[in-house]
């Protein structure tokens, strides 16, 4: 069974407080996975950035202080046609950093052959999570398509995919 986890694809990502140029273009990419998976039997989570009101006095807020992603707000949201493409048997876990420990535990109950990764942003959601599948699942497959996320610097992206590629993540 394959997991396709879309990291982060909410409107504060795309054309919010964090939006950048060229992440609006990976929605057709992002729907198409998610149609590919759930047609081959697969389990489609989604992952949203989840803040407070109190984000500015967190760790995070201090160093990141651009209020996004505040549980209630637009920005929250998933963005455009993906947020319509959520069905009531997808899984969507709201994580307060980076990474989720949530998802690790959930891949571990589901033990996936293969997990795929999509979404924002290269250089900090998808490689936290990508590389925290990877430790929950050491001998399933991870995958990140390359053309289905993207960061606001490229240098960043590029990095990024090099780091997975280096911890036995399969870069598309």
């Amino acid at each position: 069974m394959k997991a396709l986890v879309v990291v982060d694809y909410q409107v504060d990502f795309v054309d919010g407080a964090l939006g950048f140029p060229g992440a609006e273009k990976l929605e057709p990419v992002i729907l198409e996975k998610i149609g590919e998976c759930r047609r081959n039997g697969g389990q489609v989570i989604f992952t949203l950035d989840t803040h407070g009101i109190d984000y500015l006095s967190t760790a995070e807020g201090r160093k990141l202080p651009v209020v996004h992603c505040v549980k209630g707000t637009p920005g929250h949201g998933l963005y455009g046609k993906t947020a319509q493409a959520v069905n009531p048997e997808d899984i969507v876990i709201e994580k307060p950093t980076f990474g989720s420990l949530e998802l690790a535990d959930l891949l571990r109950r589901m033990a996936p052959d293969e997990v795929e990764l999509c979404g924002l942003v290269t250089d900090i959601c998808v490689i936290s999570n990508a590389i925290i599948a990877k430790a929950a699942l050491p001998e399933s497959r991870v995958v990140v398509d390359s053309a289905a996320c993207a960061a606001a610097d490229p240098q960043a992206h590029a990095r990024a995919l090099d780091v997975m590629r280096g911890v036995q993540i399969d870069v598309l």
